[in-house]
This record gives C-alpha cells, sequence and structure tokens, in this order.
C-alpha cells in the first residue's frame, strides 16, 4: 500500500484550485439571450410551473440529480469530534466519490451545531434543494435520533452512510462469505466488536438476512452486553445477550463462526483466532489499523475468510461500493425515502455481482487475471463499471415495488444504457456499433492470439455475441494461456498456421499469393514460406474466404502489416491508397480524424483519397460528414508547402463532390468553432454548420492530434485505428489497446465484413 504523508495529503488539497470540488454550468451561457434564458427573465416560468406542481421541480431544476452530504463533524473517519470546519476535506472528498462514481451532484454543508433537534431543524429548513441527503460522520447515539427523525419530516431519501453503507457491503459480504465457507446463516455463532452506529445498522441487517439474535454477541467499550447491564441505550439493548458465561472478547470469539469488528485496531489477536470454529470469517472493520492484521489471521488460520476496510487485501469492505449506486436508483425514481426494502435490495445486488465473471478493466486496475468466486474475492471490488447498473436498477425497482417512488421506469435495458452513458462507460455510438454486430456475427481472425489481450478479447467478443473468433497460434500454448488466465476458449477455433496438418492450406494460400502477384515477381516458393507467418496467412483466410475479418497489430510493426495488406488484400479500385481513421466521442460530440496510420507525407491526390474514403466512413457510421482540411493557413493565405497541397486537394474535392459540405484548408481553430470560422469567411462551404471530421495534411499531424486529446482528456473514448479503402475487411490495432478498444474494433470488422458481403452480392 502506498504511504500517504502529512506533506503530500495537504499538496494534493491546496495545489491550484484549494479543494477538490467545484460547481459548472449545464447550459449555454456565452450570448445574452442565453443569460436571459438563465435567469432573468427567462427563469421566471419555470418558477411558476413548479408553483403550479411541486412535482416539475425535478423536470427544471437539478434537484433530481443533486444530493447534499451534512455533517456536524463529531465522528469524522478516525478523527472523532474535530468540528464541522475541520470535517469539510472528508465532505468534500465524499462529494467527489459520488460525482465519480454515481455521476451525482453534491453540495457539502458543515452544521456547527451538535444539539440534534436544533441539527435537524437546519437540515429541515434547507431540504427543498436537493434530491437527497447523506448524513456524514455524526456520533452515536445522537445520529440514530437525527436520521429517524429526518426520514419522518422529510419527503427525500435521507441515508446515514456510516450506519447503512458499511451495513450493505458487510452484509453483502457476510452472505457471500458464509456460500464460500458452506454456512448457514441461521445457525452461526456471530462475534460483533463495537456498538456504534456501523456496528448496529450491520448487526440488524445480518438479522434480516436470517441471523438469529440469540447467536449473536455484541461487545462495546465495558465487555459484552449483557441484558442485565444498567442504563443500556434501546439500540445496545436489541442485542444483549442473555448469556452470562461470557464477558471478554477472548470467551466471546471461542467457537464463533464469524467476527465482525468495527471498533480499535490490534485487539483481536491469533490464539482468538484460532479458537474459532472451522473456516471462521472474521471482518476486521477498524481503519487505518484493523482489529487483526491480514497477516497475522491468515498465519493464525490458513482457512479463514478475511476482509478489512483496506484497499490492499482481498475482499474491502468499502462504502463506495454502495452509496453512490444506492442514491442514484432513488434520484432516478424521484424516491421518498431509503427504505429496507431498498437496502436489501443493494445487498442482493452487490452479492450477486461477485459471483459474475469479472470485468477486464477490474483486472487490469489490481493486476491480475484471476479474480473469481471464493476465497479471496467474495465481494466486488469499488472499480466494478457494472455496479451503477446493477444495484442502482436494484435500487430503483424495490423503491418502485415498495412504493416510495414518485416516477415508474418500464424499460431497465435502457435504464442501464442510460448510467452506462452517464459515467462514460458507453456511448450510444460503441452501443449501436455492439448491437450492429450482434446482429450479423462473422468469422473474425485474431493474429496474434497468443497474446493474453488479443485472448481476452476474442473470448470477450464471443461472450457478447459479436463474432465467431478464430485465435492464430500453437494450440498447446494458448491452451495453457487460457488456463492461466482462466478463459473459456469452448468453441473458438484455433489455427496453427504452422502445423503440419496445415501444410495444404499453406500451399493452397502460397498458390493464389503468386498467381496474383506473379508480375511483382512472386514465386510459389517465396508465397509459400510467407505462409507462416500470421500477417500472410491471416489475410489469406479472408482473401480466400475462410474467415471474414481480420484483427491484427498488437505487436506487428505498421510498415510491415502495411506492404502485406497492400500484397494480400489490395487497394479498393479506384483508389490509390489506404487510410484509416480514428473515431473521438467527446462531451462535445463525436470527431471523425484521418489519417491517423497509414500516409505518412501525402500528395494532393492522396489527400483526396483520404477525403473521399473518410466520407464514406463516417456514412458508414451512420453520421453524415461536414469535413474540414486542416493546414496551419486558412484559405490560400500560404500558398507553398502542405497548405498548397490541402488547398487544391479541397478544390479537387469541391469540383467531384459540389453537394458534400467540405472545405479548407483551415486551421483546427475555424475549423471548430463556426462563429469564428463564418465571421471571418463567410464564403465557406460550412457556413452555419459544426465540422465532425477533420482531414489533416500529413500522420504526424493527425496522430499527434487524436493522442494529445487523449491525454489531456482521459475521459475521451477514442475507437480506432479504423480501417479505411482496402478490398476486405482487415482492421489494425497497437501495443497501447485495451481489451475493450480490440472488442470496438472486433465489433467495427464485423459490420465491414457483413456490409462488404452485401455489396458483392449486389454486383453478382
Amino acid at each position: 500500500m502506498v504511504k500517504i504523508t502529512k506533506e503530500a495529503a495537504l499538496e494534493y488539497h491546496s495545489k491550484g484550485r484549494p479543494g477538490k470540488i467545484e460547481v459548472k454550468p449545464t447550459k449555454p451561457y456565452h450570448t445574452q439571450n442565453d443569460l436571459s434564458l438563465a435567469y432573468s427573465p427567462g427563469v421566471a416560468f419555470p418558477c411558476l410551473e413548479i408553483q403550479q406542481n411541486a412535482d416539475d421541480v425535478y423536470k427544471y431544476t437539478d434537484k433530481g440529480n443533486l444530493v447534499a452530504v451534512i455533517s456536524n463533524g463529531t465522528a469524522v473517519l478516525g478523527l472523532g469530534d474535530i468540528g464541522a470546519m475541520s470535517g469539510k476535506p472528508v465532505m468534500e472528498g465524499k462529494g467527489l466519490l459520488f460525482k465519480i462514481y454515481g455521476g451525482i451532484d453534491v453540495f457539502d454543508i458543515e452544521v456547527d451545531e451538535k444539539d440534534p433537534e436544533k441539527f435537524c431543524e437546519a437540515v429541515e429548513k434547507i431540504a427543498p434543494s436537493f434530491g437527497g441527503i447523506n448524513l456524514e460522520d455524526i456520533k452515536a447515539p445522537e445520529c440514530f435520533a437525527i436520521e429517524e427523525r429526518l426520514k419522518r419530516t422529510l419527503d427525500i431519501p435521507v441515508m446515514h452512510d456510516d450506519q447503512h453503507g458499511t451495513a450493505i457491503i458487510s452484509a453483502a459480504g457476510l452472505k457471500n462469505a458464509l456460500e464460500v465457507a458452506g454456512k448457514d446463516i441461521s445457525k452461526v455463532k456471530i462475534v460483533v466488536n463495537g456498538a456504534g452506529a456501523a456496528a448496529i445498522s450491520c448487526t440488524k441487517l445480518y438479522v434480516a438476512l436470517g441471523a438469529k439474535t440469540e447467536n449473536i454477541v455484541m461487545l462495546d467499550s465495558k465487555g459484552v452486553i449483557t441484558s442485565d447491564r444498567e442504563k443500556l441505550t434501546p439500540q445496545k439493548a436489541i442485542f444483549a445477550t442473555d448469556r452470562r458465561d461470557v464477558h471478554t472478547l477472548e470467551e466471546a470469539v471461542k467457537g464463533a463462526d464469524v467476527f465482525v469488528g468495527l471498533s480499535k485496531g490490534n485487539v483481536l489477536t491469533q490464539d482468538m483466532v484460532r479458537s474459532m470454529a472451522d473456516n471462521p470469517i472474521v471482518f476486521a472493520l477498524a481503519n487505518p489499523v484493523p482489529e487483526i492484521s491480514y497477516e497475522d489471521a491468515m498465519a493464525a488460520r490458513p482457512d479463514v475468510l478475511m476482509s478489512t476496510g483496506r484497499s490492499d487485501y482481498p475482499n474491502q469492505i468499502n462504502n463506495v461500493i454502495g452509496f453512490p449506486y444506492i442514491f442514484r436508483g432513488a434520484l432516478d425514481v424521484h424516491a421518498r425515502a431509503i427504505n429496507e426494502e431498498m437496502k436489501m435490495a443493494a445487498v442482493l445486488a452487490i452479492a450477486k455481482l461477485a459471483k459474475e465473471p469479472v470485468p477486464e478493466v477490474v483486472n487490469q486496475v489490481y493486476h491480475v487475471n484471476d479474480l473469481s468466486f471464493g476465497p479471496q474475492y467474495f465481494i466486488p471490488k469499488p472499480v466494478d463499471p457494472r455496479l451503477i447498473t446493477e444495484v442502482s436498477a436494484a435500487v430503483a425497482k424495490a423503491a418502485i415495488d415498495s412504493g416510495v417512488a414518485r416516477k415508474k421506469i418500464t424499460d431497465w435495458n435502457g435504464y442501464k444504457e442510460t448510467l452506462k452513458q452517464l459515467l462514460g462507460q458507453e456511448t450510444k455510438l460503441t452501443r449501436n456499433l455492439h448491437a450492429a454486430a450482434r446482429r450479423h456475427p462473422q468469422r473474425v481472425v485474431f493474429a496474434e492470439g497468443g497474446h493474453q489481450t488479443m485472448m481476452k478479447a476474442a473470448v470477450q467478443a464471443k461472450q457478447e455475441g459479436i463474432c465467431q473468433p478464430i485465435l492464430l497460434g500453437n494450440a498447446d500454448r494458448l491452451k495453457r494461456m487460457a488456463d492461466r488466465l482462466k478463459l473459456d476458449l469452448t468453441d473458438i477455433q484455433i489455427i496453427d498456421m504452422r502445423a503440419d496438418h496445415e501444410q495444404g492450406r499453406r500451399a493452397t494460400y502460397a498458390k493464389h499469393l503468386a498467381e496474383k502477384r506473379a508480375r511483382q515477381g512472386y514465386t510459389f516458393q517465396e508465397a509459400y514460406d510467407k505462409m507462416y507467418e500470421r500477417n500472410y496467412f491471416g489475410m489469406m483466410m479472408v482473401e480466400r474466404g475462410d474467415a471474414d475479418a481480420f484483427i491484427t497489430g498488437l505487436y506487428t510493426k505498421y510498415s510491415n502489416t502495411i506492404k502485406v495488406a497492400k500484397e494480400v488484400i489490395g487497394i479498393r479500385p479506384d483508389y490509390g491508397t489506404f487510410a484509416t481513421m480514428h473515431i473521438l466521442n467527446t462531451k462535445k460530440g463525436t470527431f471523425y480524424l484521418a489519417d491517423t496510420l497509414i500516409n505518412r507525407h501525402p500528395e494532393k491526390d492522396t489527400l483526396v483519397d483520404i477525403a473521399k474514403l473518410a466520407a464514406q466512413s463516417v456514412r458508414f457510421f451512420n453520421d453524415e460528414p461536414r469535413i474540414a482540411m486542416i493546414s496551419y493557413s486558412n484559405f490560400g493565405t500560404d500558398e507553398v508547402g502542405s497548405p498548397a497541397k490541402v488547398h487544391e486537394a479541397v478544390a479537387e474535392m469541391q469540383r467531384l463532390y459540389p453537394d458534400l459540405a467540405i472545405d479548407g484548408e483551415m486551421q483546427v481553430n475555424f475549423a471548430m468553432n463556426k462563429e469564428l470560422r463564418d465571421d471571418k469567411y463567410p464564403f465557406n462551404k460550412l457556413k452555419g454548420l459544426d465540422v465532425n471530421t477533420l482531414v489533416f495534411p500529413n500522420m504526424s499531424a493527425a496522430n499527434g492530434s487524436y493522442k494529445l486529446l487523449q491525454a489531456l482528456d482521459p475521459d475521451i473514448e477514442i475507437i480506432g485505428p479504423i480501417q479505411m479503402g482496402l478490398n476486405k475487411p482487415i482492421h489494425f490495432t497497437d501495443f497501447e489497446c485495451s481489451v475493450r478498444d480490440v472488442v470496438n474494433i472486433t465489433a467495427v470488422a464485423v459490420i465491414d465484413a457483413y456490409v462488404d458481403k452485401i455489396l458483392r452480392a449486389q454486383k453478382k
């Protein structure tokens, strides 16, 4: 675990703009008309609509996506009662987590008031501003009374996350840990060390899952809570035991099946763990120092099922697995409360998710390949992108079913897609690509079958129904790798082009290539030797109709791949080159950039080909091309070098395609700002249009531009490189591609192959 120093933490919070969150406008504000709509006089109209129908506040304001994180600073993390102002960095941090995981806007509100009645009055007065309230870091027992009252007096979701967040995640973990251990929750003996807000709420939820109160022993700072103790709070009294034979933690854990620690560090010894029942479950949740360290617990009992609150050990109990998605689901149905049904729905959804195959992005973050349900993984990881869809949907459905929702959801698949888009996991374009590919799956050859990224992508593409994968490589080696990565290669064809039994196919392919390239000096023997190379062999599979598309490039040099593609597949008739395009999905829309990979220093005719191919490709993606051809000059201001080539290419394109929206040469800022462009150059053929396609004067400019944008904004989704202009669907990746990148390119290749088949059939 990375050591966090005081100096690093203070610099993080103070450097640049102080703090961690900000407010950003979501509507245009550049013109006087925009401002008049945003404020006076236009703002009066939604005000009057809300006055007539209070629920319209969700329609015209951010209330439905706005949560207040409210604290009085009396129980901040492990710091205790440090005061409202001192707790503000924590509340800002909570706001950051709400935003990055749930897409929820937050105002953090620190109330300098310890009296529960007065605190509640303050919250009740400001509640109309918000769609939900997250109570945070309020000490027990006051937190119980505060939450109970606010849930009663307010008609929006209220949740004290310190209580219920930990309870929901630990309950999901306990449910799964008991399943791994083969134990029945109604029969296990549970020891809960701690009796604060989180401990009480956790234990209540365990009971809701089926645990028996008579099998539970709870301890506070005075020892075991027994029913004969005087002055018990109502919350502690629920779990006071009638047993008189246990007084200490050591006595309580002897023979116990489950230990849940919500207390302080280093109170559970190795001997205590050894005294527990077989396959003991230990949730040591004190932070940052757990009740017993992971290493000590495992050394004491190798059969222990262990959770902590720390990210550097397996099965972390982390509230971020719950609260962003619980509030997301509640907000999306305009819920009046977060009730027990919604909390239990979250528990079951989280527990179920841990049993599903783990997404590749999770393996990448944790640098593992073998996460699967079992002792080392029975709680989903906080970075799991499926949490927002599965937990939020479960909570929203429970809110509807239990009658606390103002708004109904009927299209649950559509709702989940919206959630994916909200956090940028998936855009409309990629969703449509995958859907189209699933309708017409094709046979796709993956060149580097022994590369784990390529293999994982092939398996995932098959699981998603996008294609029928074919892996090139040695079968034994690929199967060993698949076993190590825990990948299922069932029904995935593996072809070893170097194997003896492929001799006949190599000869057939070599004969075809030698005949095709006879006038370029090819002999049969030379062609036969090339069939031992994966790019030649794989492309010949597509050329000869033994496959429909080909993916390559993870560790093959582009120059070699380009050469092979030209020799084996060839360039489409009427073109002198082929090219590539990258698609950038940004908050400002979708943009198509060409040529990013193939043509280093294109002449005028090559630029014309690239522009023609770009226009066709944009239409292929169901978009209308609006093309700016880029340079460092504008409309002839520089008459030599690359601007002159671009200028001539534009003139040729406008002559050939008078109805196409294309112009240039122009600088990027004029391409992207139509007001600036139209004001300075009112004659341009793109007047009034937002450019979506950029054709660059050379590969350096195109490649550098998309990579610069990618580096500046990691939230930009990039699809590509997408091949344009070859006779058959041959598509490229590069060594930087993730599994998802390769799957996206595969979807493009599948659609390309299907369209190619349709066009060839029409020509016949």
